[in-house]
């Protein structure tokens, strides 16, 4: 299971997934450009010690990225009708998040495998995406006994 960012724009979010990545034993894919330079002391101060702890791949694009890809995108948006618990997750399965100020565009959407969506109250926009990838990583893992011994 690889965890991938779509173009993020906020370096402690970045930072923050990439250390979750890290305590989880996932790989990182990340599809440029990042809304910050790459060696941003945000990023690094979120991601702490763990960011050589973690593999990441950086795609110069998103046709780039999708040339990589080797199982299922399944991208997790606000936009979704599939709750991702009542999702199958597979141990090949790519997790997509969007940026947080855009989210993916729609030729993006339409190469995704499946569309998830975390249940909220109605009225509220959405969950903080490294909390939101915590949730959904978690019952990804669950499902696919890839946590690590």
């Amino acid at each position: 299971m690889r965890l991938a960012l779509y173009e993020p724009d906020i370096p402690q979010n970045c930072g923050t997934l990439l250390r979750l990545a890290a305590c989880l034993g996932l790989a990182v894919d990340i599809i440029e450009p990042c809304g910050f330079l790459w060696d941003d002391r945000r990023l690094r101060r979120a991601g702490m010690d763990y960011l050589g702890l973690v593999e990441v791949r950086r795609h110069p694009s998103w046709p780039a990225f999708r040339e990589s890809l080797g199982g299922r995108l399944v991208l997790l948006t606000t936009l979704a009708e599939r709750s991702y618990t009542a999702f199958r997750f597979l141990d090949s399965d790519s997790l997509l998040l969007g940026r947080e100020s855009a989210g993916v565009p729609r030729e993006v959407h339409g190469a995704a495998n499946a569309h998830l969506k975390i249940p909220m109250r109605s009225g509220l926009r959405s969950i903080n995406v490294a909390l939101a990838a915590a949730m959904v990583l978690g019952e990804a893992l669950r499902q696919t006994d890839g946590f690590p011994a």
